[in-house]
């Protein structure tokens, strides 16, 4: 009885989150001087309109997936990562070196070699988080944000000195060879086998967490690192683990926007989808399955809000002030919930 208790307060509140959300979306389109039915007819139209649209959702839903799997990862294990965004700027980085300078390995194996280097070298960025708070207890969350600035300016340099393409003047790379780029799977549209390997990584990284002893010892270490300590689980071994994961799924994000959209590295590749993730993974409550919905779902409200904003002047902002709403509802739910369990415990207790 309880269970289906708690699974009917749980489809209560998701259906009230909803329909909160939906009513202050409609509110701000109000306020940007446009008809609500006009702009929600315009929002499903940019995202089933066509083919190309349609398939721009997991275009724009493939680095959040990555992104947010990395936080997912890190925040079950109790290491907050903010640091996605430097990861992802560190494996974009890597991915091009490898698939630009390594010009002697066939395309298929260079495009191999150098989303592995990317994966690897956005782990290691992140062990840097990892280690000064195991040994030193220094906050990852600081660490980690100063990464995100050494990464983004480091690549600044790099496209202007080292990487620059010598044959332009502008701050980006040479275009990568066809040969190592990722294919796209549907003709006329930007939708790449990058989607697979991402959806991928989700299920194996659901796979780790849920069914493996690794995944129990991370998940324990998350609650309590104390009584894991006692029970002989690692905590250093298990936090370095985890930052490692974390940091080389954001920095795979990273080579895939270069080897399948991009095909050369410019500044701004990420266009903040790092810092996206955090909230991607908090909605989520860090489940690998459920980052891949909300992926998908924030990728497709910001489809549809640019159809809006190109055709009302509606701005597509608001898609972002939707995903912090929701992020604002889910912990205040959390806390409503947590005072009437305090409450009930507290009366219990007077009864007694």
């Amino acid at each position: 009885m309880i269970q289906r208790k708690n699974g009917k307060n749980t489809l209560i509140d998701i259906f009230l989150i909803i329909i909160i959300t939906v009513l202050i979306g409609t509110l701000l389109i109000v306020m940007c001087g446009a008809k609500p039915a006009a702009a929600y007819n315009l929002f499903f139209h940019g995202i089933f309109g066509n083919i190309s649209s349609f398939s721009e959702i997991f275009v724009k839903a493939c680095p959040l997936i990555l992104t947010g799997l990395g936080c997912a990862v890190a925040f079950r294990t109790g290491f907050f990562n903010i640091g996605a965004e430097g990861q992802f700027y560190v494996g974009a980085m890597v991915t091009t070196m490898v698939a630009l300078k390594l010009t002697m390995v066939p395309g298929i194996l260079r495009m191999v070699l150098a989303l592995l280097a990317g994966f690897l070298a956005g782990g290691l960025w992140a062990l840097i988080a990892a280690v000064f708070k195991a040994k030193f207890n220094i906050s990852e969350i600081i660490v980690t944000i100063m990464l995100n600035y050494i990464a983004i300016n480091f690549l600044g340099y790099a496209v202007r000195s080292f990487l620059m393409d010598q044959g332009g003047n502008v701050p980006q790379s040479a275009k990568i060879d066809p040969s190592v780029q990722l294919t796209t799977l549907i003709r006329s549209t930007r939708f790449h086998t990058g989607i697979l390997i991402a959806v991928g990584c989700v299920l194996l990284v659901w796979f780790l967490m849920e069914k493996t002893t690794v995944g129990y010892e991370l998940r324990a270490v998350g609650i309590n690192q104390r009584a894991s300590a006692c029970t002989g689980i690692s905590v250093m071994k298990n936090i370095v683990f985890s930052a490692f994961l974390s940091g080389g799924l954001a920095a795979l994000a990273g080579g895939i926007e270069v080897l399948a959209i991009q095909k050369k590295l410019l500044e701004g590749i990420s266009a903040g989808c790092g810092y996206t993730a955090v909230l991607i993974a908090l909605v989520a409550f860090n489940n690998p399955l459920g980052v891949l919905a909300t992926a998908v779902l924030y990728a497709t409200m910001q489809v549809g809000a640019g159809s809006m904003q190109r055709q009302l002047g509606v701005p597509s902002a608001i898609v972002n002030i939707l995903m912090g709403v929701v992020v604002i509802l889910i912990l205040g739910k959390e806390v409503f919930h947590m005072l009437g369990r305090c409450r009930t415990l507290t009366a219990q207790k007077g009864e007694k």
